[in-house]
């Protein structure tokens, strides 16, 4: 299985070709805004735009995306290029040696955020929280609401906050720009205000305006949350992840009042099983569930130290020694998602994947819905429009394992018994 990652994660098929830089010369980009025309009866489906059509006798409202040319300001290109040189420098995703298993479940996950995530248990000192954290280089940019707290979709309403909605409904345009996806680090220390966010009740009271100070999950919406040592974390911040992650909003209420704002993210977390197992309702949120072991290669062993020495005698000249690797693994993670939409999986497959389900007596449908969206961001990852059983076979394991009841007498690890089932139906 892992040679079959490390193909995965080396192939360059689907490459999509890398985008110009713009100079300061170049023309103003166009970016596009909403406007909102009121009764109007009927839409027409626009690009990139967003039509609603109301019930007979209620008022109608038509979503169109319009475009606001901006001028590109190269002074601000190159203030954010020195902030970025600045920034403390991160290990680079393709220089990692090994853990092919955590590396793919990490990249199905940017390829399909709706896949839920994955957790991350294994031996300390094996290289998780590295991992994970070198995952932002290859982060594709998104389309945001400038300036909003919540990294608003300026074209899916449900994913808008509040402020966003109401300038859309005073017809208000918006100013759109292209931001990386966040990733945000939760903290075990951290207090549930400062997850949550706060209100600040004295303004409410005087000045009759809700002041809301956005939290973490607030920064994380549309991005990345990650727990380190997830299973050390709090009850109570357990809670308001799981509410989270089910509704994909969070809500804050203090003292009468009531503020609502949406936190869709996708939950990454890792640990060490010998510090505790993890409450159940929480490990079935996460989409997948990768194990790392400690490498027993002593040639490999040496090459992983040999390679962190080098990075920490000068962290940006072991960058740039990567950055042909980087930009062809963000180039396929781009092509994987914009092909994303177009990858099939035969009916016949479908039915193997909810039977294996069945047979393992997994509980409830979490389990077929994640390994279907698993084995078609695989896919979309070698550059296929058609899932294989192949495919199935390298993603279920890390779909269903942690889904399985747990027995105290049983030795075997879950995930063989879950290869195990496959190969029993799949022949």
């Amino acid at each position: 299985m892992q040679a079959a990652m490390a193909s995965v994660l080396g192939s360059s098929t689907g490459i999509l070709a890398s985008r110009p830089l713009i100079s300061p010369s170049s023309k103003p980009a166009t970016i596009p805004s909403i406007s909102i025309n009121p009764g109007q009866g009927s839409w027409r489906k626009l690009y990139g735009g967003i039509g609603i059509q109301g019930r007979r006798g209620r008022p109608r409202f038509h979503f169109a995306v319009t475009n606001v040319a901006t001028e590109v300001n190269p002074i601000e290109q190159v203030q954010k290029l020195a902030a970025k040189e600045s920034q403390r420098p991160v290990f680079p995703f393709a220089a990692i040696v090994g853990q092919d298993e955590m590396k793919l479940c990490l990249l199905l996950n940017v390829i399909d955020p709706k896949i839920g995530g994955v957790m991350i248990m294994g031996d300390r000192g094996t290289g998780k929280s590295t991992t994970v954290r070198s995952l932002v280089d290859l982060l594709p940019e998104i389309k945001a609401v400038f300036g909003d707290p919540y990294n608003s979709d300026p074209e899916d309403p449900e994913a808008m906050g509040i402020e966003v909605r109401e300038k859309i409904t005073k017809g208000e345009e918006l100013t759109v720009t292209m931001t990386k996806i966040n990733m945000v680090d939760l903290p075990l220390g951290a207090t549930e205000d400062r997850v949550c966010g706060t209100i600040d009740i004295e303004k409410a009271l005087t000045e009759g305006v809700k002041a809301f100070e956005p939290g973490l999950l607030a920064k994380a919406n549309r991005g990345i949350l990650y727990v380190d040592e997830v299973n050390l974390l709090d009850d109570h911040l357990v809670d308001v992840l799981l509410d989270s992650a089910a509704s994909g909003w969070n809500t804050v209420e203090r003292e009468g009042i009531s503020i609502s704002h949406p936190a869709r993210f996708i939950l990454i977390g890792s640990g060490n099983p010998e510090e505790g197992e993890l409450r159940p309702q929480l490990l079935d949120r996460f989409g997948m569930h990768a194990q790392v072991g400690t490498v027993r290669d002593a040639e490999l062993r040496v090459k992983i130290v040999e390679e962190r020495g080098r990075f920490d005698k000068n962290p940006k000249e072991f960058r740039a020694s990567y950055k042909a690797e980087q930009e062809k693994l963000q180039q396929q993670i781009g092509s994987a998602r914009s092909n994303l939409s177009s990858v099939q999986i035969d009916q016949d497959l479908k039915v193997k994947i909810s039977k294996v389900c069945a047979e393992l007596n997994v509980d409830g449908l979490r389990g077929d819905i994640v390994t279907n969206r698993a084995a078609k961001a695989l896919a979309a990852l070698k550059g296929r429009d058609k899932v294989t059983a192949e495919d199935i076979a390298t993603v279920i394991p890390n779909c269903l394992r942690h889904r399985l009841r747990k027995d105290p007498l049983e030795s075997i690890d879950s995930g063989l018994l879950v290869i195990e089932k496959f190969y029993e139906i799949f022949g």
